[in-house]
This record gives structure tokens, C-alpha cells and sequence, in this order.
């Protein structure tokens, strides 16, 4: 089956996502390094400072991967927690929080979905999220979680790749993502499927544009996005109503 009819229903998203990171789990890090030329960690901290002074704040930082952001975040004084759906990528990121230097709070990571948060209503100064949304298998289901778990006034930020207005700068977008992807695929994994499905799930992500109005509906009433890579990626930033319940 072609990586886009698998992913064309929520529940056969949700099962390829599943079956996708388990894969690359191991090699994760690896390919944002190579994908992006070596940028991710300057994208992610740009997106750690927008955050701000965030010393005593709880923090919840969503599809933490092996814990790039969670542990930048933690280092600044932060009560952290990250999660994530694969297991394996937790297992990396307690690995690597239990062998670095032990700067700031120490990040707690856990096993979870980002559509059924297992935190209570208003847990949450600031969410994170590094290539999240665009992953979720329904955008709205989870932009709502994350509106639950914040507390009124609470920040939320997410850097993912946007879906480019262009049709020709979004051609060559996702040719360049693919024919990189599909090399990758085959020399790493032996299977040139095992990442085009970063370009197809770009295909189907809503942009940034339309982000906002997700997270308006959602109850952020402040919400803006900043260009990343000449507007080939983006970081929301985006703040919950002050007047919202957390319910």
C-alpha cells in the first residue's frame, strides 16, 4: 500500500505513525540532523527562547522524541515532563537525561497519546511540541488536549515543517523531501518508504495558516506564527484565553 492511502483515515495514520517511529526510533536523531543540514537544535532552541523565563514552571513538552527540547527546557529551571508515543524514543531520552551533566530540574518522561493527555485539566504553564501536529492522526482532537492541560494564560509552542502556499515552491518541496527521504529509506532501513512519509504528511497537514484558526477555535485567542527556512517550516506561539476554564 502506497504511504499516502495509508495514512488517508485517522486510524490508518495513527497505526502507520505507530509502526513508522518504532522503525526509526533508533536513527532519529541521525536523519533531523541530516534532513534539516544540521539546523534542528538551532530551530528547536529558537523555540526554547520563545518560551522565555520559565524558572519554576511546569512544562510538558509533547512528541519529545529522544528529548531535545525537554532537556533544553528542564536546563532552564523548568519542571519538565516529556512524552511521547513510541516507547523507544523514551527509552533513548532516559538514557541520554541519565547520562548527561545534571543541569536544571531532571526532565520526567513517559509513554503517552497526544489526543488523550494523561495529565489534569490546568497542569501546564507551557507546552512544547517539535514536529507534533503534523503527526497526530486528528489535529483538532489534540489541539484541544493541549488547551485542556494549560492553564488560562498558558503558552503553547510548536515548531513543525508548514505546508508552503506556493504550488511551485511546495513542488519542490516535497520532491526534494522525498527523493532525500527515499535515499535515506533505502540506506539506513533498506525500505525507500520508511520516510516519505514526512512529504506525504506534509501533503495533508492544514499549513500554518490554518493552524491558527485551529487553535483559535480552541480557545487561544493570541496566536501567531514565525516564519523557519524562508517559511518551509514554522513555530506557533500561541496563548490560552486568560478567561478559559480548564475543563
Amino acid at each position: 500500500m502506497r504511504v499516502r492511502d495509508a495514512i488517508s483515515t485517522p486510524a490508518g495514520k495513527a497505526s502507520y505513525v505507530r509502526g513508522v517511529f518504532a522503525t526509526i526510533a533508533d536513527r532519529y536523531d541521525l536523519i533531523t540532523v541530516l534532513l534539516s543540514y544540521g539546523q534542528d537544535r538551532r530551530w528547536k532552541g529558537r523555540l526554547v527562547g520563545l518560551a522565555g523565563d520559565v524558572r519554576g514552571c511546569r512544562v510538558l513538552d509533547l512528541a519529545c522524541g529522544t528529548g531535545d527540547i525537554t532537556m533544553a527546557v528542564a536546563a532552564n529551571g523548568a519542571k519538565t515532563f516529556g512524552l511521547d508515543l513510541t516507547p523507544r524514543m523514551i527509552e533513548l531520552a532516559v538514557a541520554r537525561r541519565d547520562a548527561g551533566a545534571s543541569a536544571g530540574e531532571r526532565p520526567v518522561f513517559l509513554v503517552g497519546d497526544m489526543g488523550a493527555l494523561p495529565f489534569p485539566s490546568g497542569s501546564f504553564d507551557v507546552v512544547t511540541t517539535g514536529y507534533g501536529l503534523r503527526n497526530v492522526p486528528n489535529i483538532d482532537r489534540a489541539v484541544a488536549q493541549i488547551a485542556r492541560v494549560l492553564r488560562p494564560g498558558g503558552l503553547l509552542l510548536s515548531l513543525d515543517f508548514n505546508r508552503p502556499s506556493s504550488p511551485f515552491v511546495r513542488a519542490a518541496y516535497h520532491t526534494y523531501l522525498s527523493c532525500v527521504g527515499s535515499a535515506l529509506g533505502w540506506v539506513l532501513h533498506r525500505d525507500p518508504n520508511t520516510y516519505r512519509y514526512i512529504p506525504e504528511s506534509i501533503r495533508l497537514y492544514p499549513g500554518a495558516n490554518r493552524v491558527i484558526d485551529i487553535l483559535r477555535a480552541h480557545g487561544f485567542s493570541r496566536a501567531a506564527w514565525h516564519p523557519v527556512l524562508g517559511g518551509l517550516l514554522a513555530i506557533h506561539e500561541a496563548r490560552k484565553d486568560a478567561r478559559a476554564e480548564s475543563g
